[in-house]
């Protein structure tokens, strides 16, 4: 079974003010083999037609909160949580910088199956929300290195106080998406593969948007 594998082709802190940025995937390039987005349907056409354009017009409706334009996380939850669905996008160019995979709540998939079947910004849910989230500061919590997020819609505006955050976790890894068709579940957060939480972090900083749509 082909499963879905990040795309990352690295990148490196240039100072303290700036971030110097792999060169980017084009749309097209970033879901080419060996990603594997064929049963759900999603793509270049997806990215490029829906998750772009209501990123850009979540940075333009929290344009106050969100200082830094430069990077976007974007997390797909209509892919199932075998797919790479979080996407770290280079908002100028419009281009794919790296993508991984990403656990979704367990109160979203009561049946382990995979797949979000629900959402909910409700203390106690365990379930994944969406919307747009301000990233915060960088800390070392149980989970490791994480990152704090703060919900700036109505649908996810619960999500400081649920402690959702990114974070890393054992049961995210191209190993288990192959071996059992999905990756573990989190209760709400995003949790990304051990290997990869270093990457995720420099490149999606504090002050940054990260916008899941399901």
């Amino acid at each position: 079974m082909m499963i879905s594998r990040r795309r990352i082709l690295g990148a490196t802190a240039a100072g303290a003010a700036a971030l110097a940025l792999p060169r980017s995937l084009a749309p097209e390039e970033a879901f080419a083999a060996p990603l594997d987005f064929t049963e759900t349907a999603v793509g270049a056409d997806r990215f490029s037609s829906l998750l772009l354009p209501q990123a850009r017009a979540a940075l333009d409706r929290h344009a106050g909160m969100i200082a830094a334009r430069d990077m976007v996380g974007l997390v797909d939850f209509s892919a199932p949580s075998k797919a790479a669905r979080f996407y770290l996008v280079d908002m100028p160019a419009g281009q794919i910088v790296s993508t991984h995979l990403v656990a979704h709540g367990r109160g979203s998939d009561p049946g382990n199956r995979g797949w979000v079947e629900r959402l909910s910004n409700r203390p106690g849910s365990n379930a994944s929300c969406d919307g747009a989230f301000l990233t915060g500061d960088a800390y070392s919590g149980e989970h490791g290195r994480s990152r704090r997020l703060q919900g700036l819609d109505p649908q996810n505006n619960m999500a400081e106080s649920r402690a959702i955050v990114i974070h890393a976790a054992d049961y995210v890894s191209p190993a288990m998406a192959n071996s059992q068709g999905r990756v573990g579940r989190s209760q709400g957060c995003f949790a990304v593969s051990r290997a990869e939480i270093g990457d995720v972090l420099e490149l999606l900083g504090p002050g940054r948007l990260l916008y899941a749509v399901k």
